[in-house]
Protein backbone atom coordinates (compact mmCIF):
# COMPACT_ATOMS: atom_id res chain seq x y z
CA UNK A 1 0.00 0.00 0.00
CA UNK A 2 1.17 3.17 -1.13
CA UNK A 3 2.29 5.59 2.18
CA UNK A 4 0.15 9.21 2.10
CA UNK A 5 3.03 11.64 1.52
CA UNK A 6 2.60 14.24 4.86
CA UNK A 7 3.06 18.04 4.23
CA UNK A 8 4.47 20.44 7.05
CA UNK A 9 3.46 22.93 8.35
CA UNK A 10 4.58 26.05 10.66
CA UNK A 11 1.51 28.06 12.13
CA UNK A 12 3.20 32.11 12.79
CA UNK A 13 0.68 34.42 14.38
CA UNK A 14 0.59 36.51 17.56
CA UNK A 15 -2.33 35.47 18.87
CA UNK A 16 -3.07 31.89 20.58
CA UNK A 17 -7.05 31.75 19.62
CA UNK A 18 -6.24 32.35 16.10
CA UNK A 19 -3.06 29.11 16.65
CA UNK A 20 -5.98 27.10 18.02
CA UNK A 21 -8.19 27.67 14.92
CA UNK A 22 -5.81 26.63 12.55
CA UNK A 23 -3.86 24.05 14.89
CA UNK A 24 -7.74 22.17 15.01
CA UNK A 25 -8.28 22.32 11.24
CA UNK A 26 -4.61 20.78 9.99
CA UNK A 27 -5.20 17.95 12.74
CA UNK A 28 -8.46 17.20 10.75
CA UNK A 29 -6.47 16.96 7.28
CA UNK A 30 -4.55 13.60 7.32
CA UNK A 31 -2.48 15.20 4.29
CA UNK A 32 -0.36 18.07 6.67
CA UNK A 33 1.77 17.86 9.64
CA UNK A 34 1.91 20.59 12.16
CA UNK A 35 5.81 20.67 13.24
CA UNK A 36 5.45 23.79 15.10
CA UNK A 37 3.72 27.12 16.31
CA UNK A 38 5.55 30.91 16.33
CA UNK A 39 4.13 33.53 17.99
CA UNK A 40 6.49 36.02 15.73
CA UNK A 41 8.30 36.31 12.97
CA UNK A 42 12.04 36.15 14.15
CA UNK A 43 11.06 32.93 16.31
CA UNK A 44 9.81 31.77 12.56
CA UNK A 45 13.04 32.86 10.66
CA UNK A 46 15.04 30.87 13.11
CA UNK A 47 13.20 27.56 12.57
CA UNK A 48 12.91 27.73 9.27
CA UNK A 49 16.59 27.88 9.02
CA UNK A 50 16.50 24.71 10.94
CA UNK A 51 14.50 22.33 9.35
CA UNK A 52 12.20 22.42 6.38
CA UNK A 53 8.66 23.56 6.23
CA UNK A 54 6.27 22.78 2.99
CA UNK A 55 3.60 25.48 4.26
CA UNK A 56 3.42 28.22 5.87
CA UNK A 57 0.53 30.05 7.47
CA UNK A 58 1.39 33.46 8.00
CA UNK A 59 0.06 36.49 9.65
CA UNK A 60 0.29 39.68 8.95
CA UNK A 61 0.02 41.93 11.50
CA UNK A 62 2.52 40.94 14.39
CA UNK A 63 4.83 42.79 16.86
CA UNK A 64 8.81 43.22 15.74
CA UNK A 65 8.31 42.11 11.99
CA UNK A 66 4.95 41.89 10.35
CA UNK A 67 4.24 38.87 7.96
CA UNK A 68 4.71 40.89 4.66
CA UNK A 69 8.19 42.16 5.97
CA UNK A 70 9.09 38.93 6.92
CA UNK A 71 8.48 37.18 3.24
CA UNK A 72 10.98 39.56 1.83
CA UNK A 73 13.66 38.43 4.05
CA UNK A 74 13.09 34.76 3.04
CA UNK A 75 16.55 33.25 1.54
CA UNK A 76 15.59 29.74 1.22
CA UNK A 77 16.98 27.30 -1.64
CA UNK A 78 13.40 25.86 -1.30
CA UNK A 79 10.62 28.28 0.13
CA UNK A 80 7.48 27.04 2.01
CA UNK A 81 4.50 27.73 0.31
CA UNK A 82 2.39 30.53 2.00
CA UNK A 83 -1.16 31.43 2.85
CA UNK A 84 -1.26 34.67 4.89
CA UNK A 85 -3.78 34.97 6.92
CA UNK A 86 -5.41 38.10 8.97
CA UNK A 87 -8.44 40.10 10.32
CA UNK A 88 -8.07 43.29 7.10
CA UNK A 89 -8.97 42.44 3.74
CA UNK A 90 -7.31 46.14 2.79
CA UNK A 91 -3.69 43.70 2.27
CA UNK A 92 -4.94 41.40 -0.41
CA UNK A 93 -3.43 42.99 -3.19
CA UNK A 94 0.17 43.54 -1.54
CA UNK A 95 -0.11 40.09 -0.62
CA UNK A 96 -0.82 38.81 -4.09
CA UNK A 97 1.81 40.86 -5.25
CA UNK A 98 4.29 38.67 -3.46
CA UNK A 99 3.29 35.51 -4.68
CA UNK A 100 1.41 33.74 -2.01
CA UNK A 101 -0.44 31.10 -2.63
CA UNK A 102 -3.95 32.58 -0.65
CA UNK A 103 -5.00 34.90 1.45
CA UNK A 104 -7.83 33.91 4.61
CA UNK A 105 -9.34 36.09 6.52
CA UNK A 106 -10.14 35.45 9.98
CA UNK A 107 -12.12 34.21 11.36
CA UNK A 108 -11.05 31.33 9.17
CA UNK A 109 -14.08 28.90 8.46
CA UNK A 110 -12.64 25.26 7.62
CA UNK A 111 -14.29 24.76 4.03
CA UNK A 112 -11.88 28.37 3.09
CA UNK A 113 -9.13 26.95 4.84
CA UNK A 114 -9.56 23.68 2.55
CA UNK A 115 -9.59 25.78 -0.69
CA UNK A 116 -6.27 27.43 0.56
CA UNK A 117 -4.29 24.61 1.38
CA UNK A 118 -5.86 22.74 -2.16
CA UNK A 119 -4.60 25.82 -3.68
CA UNK A 120 -1.52 25.87 -2.16
CA UNK A 121 -0.70 22.05 -2.91
CA UNK A 122 -2.44 21.70 -6.26
CA UNK A 123 -0.73 18.95 -7.74
CA UNK A 124 -2.68 16.71 -5.29
CA UNK A 125 -6.15 18.39 -7.14
CA UNK A 126 -9.00 20.30 -5.64
CA UNK A 127 -10.92 16.51 -5.29
CA UNK A 128 -8.70 14.75 -3.72
CA UNK A 129 -9.28 12.96 -0.75
CA UNK A 130 -6.02 13.17 1.03
CA UNK A 131 -7.32 16.46 1.63
CA UNK A 132 -10.96 15.87 2.70
CA UNK A 133 -11.33 16.21 6.27
CA UNK A 134 -10.76 13.12 9.10
CA UNK A 135 -13.93 12.03 9.36
CA UNK A 136 -15.59 12.75 12.67
CA UNK A 137 -18.87 10.31 11.97
CA UNK A 138 -17.65 7.52 14.71
CA UNK A 139 -16.05 10.50 17.43
CA UNK A 140 -18.96 13.30 17.34
CA UNK A 141 -20.30 12.13 20.92
CA UNK A 142 -16.29 12.38 22.51
CA UNK A 143 -15.49 15.89 20.28
CA UNK A 144 -13.90 18.50 23.02
CA UNK A 145 -12.12 21.43 23.78
CA UNK A 146 -9.50 22.70 26.42
CA UNK A 147 -10.16 26.04 27.43
CA UNK A 148 -7.90 28.15 30.04
CA UNK A 149 -9.94 29.07 33.02
CA UNK A 150 -9.22 29.76 36.61
CA UNK A 151 -5.73 29.25 36.06
CA UNK A 152 -5.86 25.77 34.38
CA UNK A 153 -7.12 24.00 31.02
CA UNK A 154 -10.47 23.40 31.64
CA UNK A 155 -12.09 20.30 29.03
CA UNK A 156 -15.27 21.09 27.22
CA UNK A 157 -17.07 18.41 25.59
CA UNK A 158 -19.13 19.70 22.99
CA UNK A 159 -22.16 17.41 23.57
CA UNK A 160 -22.11 18.96 26.89
CA UNK A 161 -22.61 23.16 25.51
CA UNK A 162 -26.01 24.73 25.82
CA UNK A 163 -24.97 28.08 24.54
CA UNK A 164 -22.32 30.52 24.67
CA UNK A 165 -22.36 34.45 25.90
CA UNK A 166 -20.06 36.98 24.98
CA UNK A 167 -18.67 38.96 27.84
CA UNK A 168 -16.46 41.53 25.92
CA UNK A 169 -12.80 39.46 25.87
CA UNK A 170 -14.25 37.08 27.62
CA UNK A 171 -16.66 34.10 26.68
CA UNK A 172 -19.09 32.15 29.03
CA UNK A 173 -19.58 28.50 27.86
CA UNK A 174 -22.87 27.22 29.82
CA UNK A 175 -22.32 24.06 30.00
CA UNK A 176 -24.48 20.90 31.43
CA UNK A 177 -21.97 20.97 33.74
CA UNK A 178 -21.96 24.53 34.74
CA UNK A 179 -20.46 27.79 33.18
CA UNK A 180 -17.16 28.18 31.86
CA UNK A 181 -14.99 31.39 31.52
CA UNK A 182 -11.98 31.88 29.42
CA UNK A 183 -10.99 34.59 27.82
CA UNK A 184 -12.18 34.33 23.99
CA UNK A 185 -13.52 36.49 21.11
CA UNK A 186 -16.95 34.98 20.29
CA UNK A 187 -16.18 34.72 16.50
CA UNK A 188 -13.12 32.69 16.98
CA UNK A 189 -15.27 30.05 18.98
CA UNK A 190 -17.69 30.41 15.88
CA UNK A 191 -14.96 29.65 13.52
CA UNK A 192 -13.80 26.99 16.01
CA UNK A 193 -17.04 24.85 16.16
CA UNK A 194 -18.79 22.69 13.50
CA UNK A 195 -21.47 24.34 11.76
CA UNK A 196 -23.75 21.46 11.66
CA UNK A 197 -24.25 21.63 15.37
CA UNK A 198 -23.80 25.21 16.45
CA UNK A 199 -25.27 28.94 15.05
CA UNK A 200 -24.81 32.35 15.79
CA UNK A 201 -28.11 34.36 16.66
CA UNK A 202 -26.93 37.01 18.49
CA UNK A 203 -23.67 39.26 18.32
CA UNK A 204 -23.46 38.05 22.09
CA UNK A 205 -24.90 34.81 21.71
CA UNK A 206 -24.66 31.80 19.94
CA UNK A 207 -26.26 28.12 20.58
CA UNK A 208 -26.40 24.16 20.29
CA UNK A 209 -28.68 23.63 17.93
CA UNK A 210 -29.55 20.44 19.78
CA UNK A 211 -30.19 21.95 23.27
CA UNK A 212 -33.40 24.17 22.22
CA UNK A 213 -36.50 23.21 23.99
CA UNK A 214 -38.76 25.74 22.00
CA UNK A 215 -38.02 29.52 19.87
CA UNK A 216 -39.96 32.03 18.21
CA UNK A 217 -38.45 34.43 15.94
CA UNK A 218 -37.39 36.76 18.31
CA UNK A 219 -36.35 34.63 21.34
CA UNK A 220 -34.96 30.95 22.09
CA UNK A 221 -35.19 29.32 25.21
CA UNK A 222 -32.52 26.61 26.27
CA UNK A 223 -32.74 25.05 29.92
CA UNK A 224 -35.12 27.66 31.23
CA UNK A 225 -32.64 30.49 29.57
CA UNK A 226 -33.53 33.37 27.05
CA UNK A 227 -31.61 33.96 24.54
CA UNK A 228 -32.59 36.76 22.08
CA UNK A 229 -32.38 36.39 18.39
CA UNK A 230 -31.29 39.53 16.66
CA UNK A 231 -32.83 41.14 13.11
CA UNK A 232 -29.38 40.25 11.37
CA UNK A 233 -28.99 36.59 12.17
CA UNK A 234 -33.25 36.05 12.28
CA UNK A 235 -33.15 34.21 8.83
CA UNK A 236 -30.70 31.96 9.17
CA UNK A 237 -31.78 30.71 11.97
CA UNK A 238 -35.15 29.91 11.15
CA UNK A 239 -33.26 28.60 8.58
CA UNK A 240 -31.46 26.24 10.27
CA UNK A 241 -34.51 25.59 12.69
CA UNK A 242 -36.52 24.63 9.54
CA UNK A 243 -34.01 22.13 7.99
CA UNK A 244 -33.88 20.93 11.65
CA UNK A 245 -37.54 20.02 11.09
CA UNK A 246 -36.92 18.37 7.69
Amino acid sequence: MKSIKKYSCLIIDDEPPAREILRRYIVKVSMLSLIGECSNAVQAISMLKQQHVDLLFLDIQMPQITGLDMIGTLTLVNPPKIILTTAFEQYAVKAFELDVADYLVKPVRFDRFLKAVNKALPEQGAGSESLAPVSTHNTADHAFLYFRADRKMVKVMLNDILYIESLKDYVKIHTMKGPVVTKYAITSLEAMLPSSAFIRVHRSYMIALDKIDSYTPDEINISSNVIPVSKIYRLQVLNALTKQKG
